[in-house]
């Protein structure tokens, strides 16, 4: 790489005047909006307790990094856009990303790339007898930690909340643990299942892709639903997902468990002749109108061998211009809370905004699963999941009422994180000055003035 030792470097000039540049001495940085997701941690404390899930071997005499500043610089690096551990070769001497860290001297670096990476390179097992590997982490602490961020959101007990479940694709360019090929996805992949509660992150699992897209969920599920009881005890619960989870395991056990579920139930030739005649009726309105019709049924239903017992499903007779459009969904909610039309058309169909939610989660670079085990690649995820909390929780808390309530992660970073900022540094003051020039300064002081209250 070409050695950079020239002070000025002269530009075209704008008409009359000439146009030069210079690499500045002061201490710089692109990140003075993440000043407030420091203060949005502080408010959740996320970094203290994912602290407390990992156990760090290491003598503490030869320490030179802490546990909590490689956890932060980790998570804040993701938040902030930094994909690769390979960009903390120069983060590592970014002022206000050591002040996030937690770093006492901020002159000091943090840590490099390989120092960051022996947190995922850890085995399962004791990692005493490993020269460099000695910081482990629990997956049921990180598990329990996401719910209980989800409860403490909430001022008091809702009366109702609808749990979402949806998986995703991976790919896998290289030879990973549990690396396999996806025929619907057309490639070699992990299958990670996510669960939300509207904006909130309950579960992320990376899991192998040889299998039912709905392996394993009725256990998380399960654990989930505990936690929540335990906090609230009379909350009702409604699980949603698409014909992927239609399964008898988890039907059953939510009607043991008193969890309602509103599910997507794949079509088949006795379904589509049960609808024969709202097809027919949807058909003529459809010739009638020219435009696309729906008449909503609903009946009840079993199946030849999967299923125990019978149960409602509710159908969507569609005609389009390109013909029929059947839809199914399966459900234990009554017909007495939940008309036809009102439970696909609101309640099923609202599942569709989990979609912004794993986009969102791709944005934090959920998909960067490089490294070799599935274990590691789980606290890849991990990462990024709590990445995604943080933001959410300055959404939440730091943003309400601006323009900015529903942004997506990506918005949030450009415009309110990524600040040109110049960062002084004296005995008793760490001073942060941004430009005037920044064009969203009422909705930065909204935000401070939030956080701070």
């Amino acid at each position: 790489m070409t050695e950079c030792n020239q002070n000025e470097f002269t530009f075209a000039p704008h008409f009359s005047r000439q146009v030069s540049a210079r690499f500045s001495e002061r201490l710089l940085s692109t990140e003075g909006g993440a000043l407030l997701l420091r203060e949005t941690d502080r408010k959740i404390g996320l970094l203290s307790r994912v602290r407390k899930c990992f156990c760090d071997y290491r003598n503490p005499i030869f320490i030179e990094h802490e546990l909590g500043e490689l956890l932060a610089q980790r998570i804040y690096g993701l938040a902030l856009g930094y994909e690769d551990l390979n960009d903390h070769e120069e983060l590592r001497r970014d002022p206000l990303l050591a002040l996030m860290a937690g770093k006492r001297k901020l002159e000091e670096p943090l840590a490099g790339k390989s120092t960051l990476n022996r947190l995922e390179l850890t085995p399962a097992d004791s990692p005493l007898e490993d020269r460099y590997h000695k910081i482990t982490y629990s997956s049921a602490a990180l598990d329990a930690l996401l719910v209980d961020l989800f409860l403490e959101s909430y001022a008091q007990a809702p009366r109702q909340i609808v749990l979402d479940l949806d998986v995703t694709d991976t790919p896998l360019y290289g030879q990973q643990e549990a690396r396999f090929f996806h025929g619907y996805y057309n490639e070699y992949c992990y299958l990670p299942l996510y669960i939300f509660c509207d904006e909130h992150l309950l579960c992320a699992r990376q899991r192998a892709s040889n299998q039912d897209a709905s392996a394993g969920c009725r256990e998380e599920v399960e654990s989930i639903v505990q936690q929540i009881r335990q906090r609230w005890p009379k909350v009702r619960i409604i699980l949603r997902a698409d014909s992927g989870f239609c399964r008898e395991e988890l039907m059953s056990w939510c009607e043991q468990n008193r969890v309602d579920y509103v599910l997507g139930l794949a079509r088949n030739s006795r379904l589509q002749r049960k609808i024969a005649p709202a097809m027919g009726e949807a058909k003529q309105e459809h010739e009638r109108t020219g435009q696309a019709a729906r008449v909503f049924t609903e009946f009840s239903y079993r199946t030849r061998k999967s299923w125990n017992r019978s149960r409602r499903v509710v159908a969507k007779a569609e005609y389009l211009d390109k013909g029929e459009n059947p839809r199914f969904v399966v459900t234990s909610l009554p017909v007495e809370s939940c008309a036809p039309a009102a439970l696909y058309e609101k309640t099923y169909c609202a599942r569709g905004e989990m979609e912004n939610r794993i986009k969102e989660q791709l944005s934090l670079f959920a998909d960067r699963m490089s490294t070799e085990s599935l274990r590691a690649n789980q606290l890849r995820l991990y990462f990024s999941s709590l990445a995604y909390v943080l933001i959410h929780a300055l959404r939440r808390l730091a943003l309400a009422g601006t323009e900015w309530a529903q942004a997506q992660v990506p918005t949030i970073r450009l415009r309110l994180l990524k600040i040109a900022t110049e960062v002084q540094l004296s005995v008793r003051r760490i001073r942060v000055s941004f430009s005037h020039a920044y064009p969203w300064k009422n909705i930065f002081a909204t935000a401070w003035v939030a956080l701070r209250g």
